[in-house]
C-alpha cells in the first residue's frame, strides 16, 4: 500500500488502528455531504468513510467508498485535495471490542476532498449495502457540531487540512 500509514503511539487496548479513507464531498455551493448512519441511534452525521482493502490504493478506496455509501459514481467526483499524512481517531472505550469484530481501537485515515460534478438526483443512498438513513448538504463550519463526539477532533483536523479548498 503506498504511503504506509504511521501507527500512532500504542493504544491502551493493545489493538491496532484500522487503515481507512474519508471523503469530503463538496457541491457547487461548497457545502459538504453528510449522511446519518443506519446503525446509530444518535442524531449524528458523518462524511463517507471506510476501510482500505488489502493491496488497495487509498485513492481508489476513497472513490469506491464514496460510490458504495452514496451511490455517487466516480465520474461525478473529482479529487481536488488530499491530506499530507494520515489522521487518526480512537473509539470510545465502550465501543472497543464491539466494532470491526473487536480487531481495532480506531482508525488511521487518508482523507480526500472531492468536487461533486453531479446533481442531487445522482446521490442514491439506497445502495446494495446501505449505510445511511438520510443525507444532507451541510456548511463546512457546522461539520464538527454534527459529528459524534469521539470524531470531532478528527473532523477539526480534516477541516484544517482542507482549508485551502474551503470558502473563507
Amino acid at each position: 500500500m503506498p504511503d504506509a500509514p504511521a501507527t500512532p503511539s500504542n493504544h491502551p487496548s493493545g489493538l491496532p488502528y484500522r487503515a481507512g479513507v474519508g471523503v469530503m464531498l463538496l457541491n457547487d455551493r461548497d457545502e459538504v455531504f453528510v449522511g446519518q448512519r443506519l446503525d446509530s441511534t444518535l442524531e449524528a452525521w458523518q462524511m463517507p468513510q471506510g476501510g482500505i482493502d488489502k493491496g488497495e490504493d487509498p485513492r481508489e478506496a476513497a472513490l469506491r467508498e464514496l460510490e458504495e455509501e452514496t451511490g455517487v459514481r466516480r465520474d461525478l467526483a473529482e479529487i481536488i485535495a488530499e491530506t499530507d499524512g494520515w489522521l487518526c481517531y480512537d473509539l470510545p472505550d465502550d465501543l472497543i471490542g464491539k466494532i470491526w469484530k473487536g480487531k481495532y481501537c480506531g482508525q488511521r485515515q487518508k482523507w480526500y476532498a472531492m468536487r461533486f460534478l453531479g446533481t442531487d438526483a445522482d446521490v442514491k443512498i439506497e445502495t446494495a449495502h446501505p449505510e445511511f438513513r438520510a443525507w444532507q448538504w451541510a456548511p463546512a463550519d457546522k461539520l464538527v457540531d454534527l459529528i459524534v463526539p469521539f470524531k470531532r477532533e478528527l473532523y477539526g483536523d480534516v477541516l484544517k487540512a482542507f482549508a485551502g479548498v474551503l470558502p473563507r
